[in-house]
């Protein structure tokens, strides 16, 4: 009859171990375990049985098989209330193990690392997974561990006279299959990267597998969700960097989840002016930007004010310009350092967050003196090729809206003018980030008036073409007040939004195309003497 519990101990990870290791020494049990683990437990004066000596075969394959076997697997796997297994165990003279702590090679942060393929490889645990998973199958039985924040309630659970609960082993074992879900995806999603593409299957093309995988680790609980009657929690990819877990905050309350997608839309949209990836479709425009200074301000998630400037002052205030009243409680993202005097403007707003690749000692310092303002340092470019949307039962899985236009045809009699094409890009990636139906009215480079999230474009045109207007009569100078351009992020299915426009003054417009009455539109433009340009490509966001 066995006299001693068994425990098995195989970590990378060597955090607490010594403190779980040494209580189940002191309380009897025989600890089996592997490679490093061993040595490092025997360093520690804590007697060991090494894993060979169980299985009678040795480690091999530079350490890729040395728990993949029945002796150790039998002894996870079987119940102890089937005499059926406990038989067929004394017959193959193998024994029950009783807890089982094992952490995993990291690949989590290998696979961030951009090592060579066959390095990578090296870091996908196979023994284990396994172990882990056979031992959380049976946790009626056996106790098993993948969590080193775990030791210390399972020392005390095993000091219960009345034994360890029923729900106790059931919680670390559902954090089992949790981890190796999420390890896993991870290893799919890095094999599966760039691989798609070359399978002949139409289904699997184009970067969508038949499943879509992801990893992700919680980084925080938040406050409540939406509204405050719903909770929520922060997840960040395991095996890739992002835009959001590169933030670091610098001063300020937390951040709830309204607070993190403005947080996103903002840096997206900043990010937007002048990335690469956009700046390929205008290459046979002979434009180059002069204004590189962005700055967005978001409030419910929709852009309240957009803008370039050749310095960030400059850009701020025209931002700021286009709607003052809805920047109030709202988030402010640029694309550069924040200096004193920009910060001196910031701090005369309350502003929910101030988002920023860096700020100067001396902002930072102004800035802090409002308490409750968040202020974060955001150092990376947003960079996911996909998206999702959940829905009841599942996701919405896209490629990420990095395609500005696919094409610049000018559609009317009336030429583009050289000095509009700037603001006639700016429009058209500005009017992507806002909520559809969309249309941004942009003068030097600034949105004048955006309208957003109506049901149809002629609302959204006449939301944006007032909010310009008002824009224009608090301007003590409107000199140069014809030079305006109106951007739509879809076609227009009738002529009334160049009827609209032509009343204010609009001299260009930009716009994808495509609808079955598109010829409407043009005679409408040509009529008003306004150029129209389509880009062949629109960008809903709903």
């Amino acid at each position: 009859m066995k006299q001693n519990k068994r425990a098995l101990i195989s970590v990378y990870d060597k955090t607490g171990i010594l403190d779980l290791a040494s209580f189940l020494s002191g309380a009897g049990w025989e600890i089996i375990s592997t490679g490093g683990t061993a040595k490092y437990l025997g360093e520690n004066n804590i007697a060991v049985i090494d894993v060979s000596s169980v299985t009678n075969f040795p480690e091999c394959l530079d350490g890729r098989v040395k728990t993949l076997h029945p002796a150790i697997h039998a002894g996870l796997l079987a119940r102890r209330d089937l005499l059926s297994h406990l038989e067929t165990l004394k017959t193959l003279n193998l024994e029950t193990i009783d807890l089982t702590a094992v952490n995993l090679y990291p690949f989590f942060e290998k696979v961030q690392s951009n090592l060579p393929l066959e390095e990578t490889i090296e870091f996908i645990d196979i023994g284990g997974p396994s172990m882990l998973r056979s031992a959380a199958k049976n946790f009626r039985d056996v106790l098993v561990l993948s969590d080193s924040d775990d030791y210390p309630a399972v020392i005390k659970a095993l000091q219960n006279p009345d034994g360890v609960l029923l729900s106790f082993r059931k919680y670390l074992a559902a954090k089992v299959f949790d981890l190796t879900a999420s390890y896993d995806a991870a290893v799919a999603r890095y094999l599966l990267a760039g691989s798609c593409g070359e399978n002949p299957d139409p289904e699997q093309s184009a970067g969508f597998p038949l499943y879509w995988p992801l990893s992700l680790k919680k980084a925080q609980n938040l406050r409540y969700g939406e509204n405050n009657h719903q909770s929520a929690a922060l997840y960040l990819n395991t095996d890739r960097p992002g835009a959001i877990g590169g933030m670091r905050q610098l001063h300020g309350k937390e951040l709830g989840f309204n607070n993190i997608r403005d947080l996103d839309l903002a840096w997206k949209a900043v990010c937007s002016f002048g990335a690469p990836a956009y700046t390929d479709s205008l290459k046979d425009l002979s434009y180059e930007e002069t204004q590189k200074v962005c700055c967005v301000a978001v409030k419910h998630n929709t852009p309240c004010g957009i803008a370039l400037g050749p310095d960030l002052p400059s850009a701020f205030l025209k931002a700021y310009d286009c709607d003052p009243v809805s920047i109030f409680g709202g988030i402010v993202a640029v694309n550069t350092t924040v200096d004193p005097a920009s910060a001196e403007k910031l701090g005369e707003l309350f502003l929910e967050i101030v988002v920023a690749p860096d700020f100067t000692p001396e902002a930072l310092s102004i800035l802090q003196k409002k308490k409750n303002l968040r202020i974060i340092k955001a150092p990376r470019s947003p960079g996911e090729k996909y998206e999702c949307i959940s829905v009841d039962g599942g996701l919405l899985v896209q490629e990420t809206d990095h395609t500005l236009f696919e094409k610049w045809e000018v559609v009317t009699k009336t030429p583009v003018e050289t000095n509009d094409i700037g603001d006639m890009v700016f429009g058209i990636r500005a009017v992507s980030w806002v909520k559809s139906n969309a249309i941004v009215v942009v003068k030097n480079r600034a949105a004048l008036g955006i309208g957003g999230g109506q049901t149809n474009r002629i609302w959204a045109a006449e939301q944006a073409l007032s909010r310009a207007k008002a824009v224009e009569a608090r301007k003590e100078n409107t000199a140069g007040a014809d030079a305006r351009v109106m951007a739509s992020d879809a076609f227009f299915p009738f002529s009334d939004v160049v009827e609209a426009a032509s009343s204010f003054g609009i001299r260009a417009i930009i716009q994808p195309g495509g609808s079955i009455r598109d010829t409407d539109s043009i005679a409408a433009c040509d009529k008003h003497g306004i150029a129209m340009v389509f880009t062949g490509t629109r960008h809903f966001k709903h």
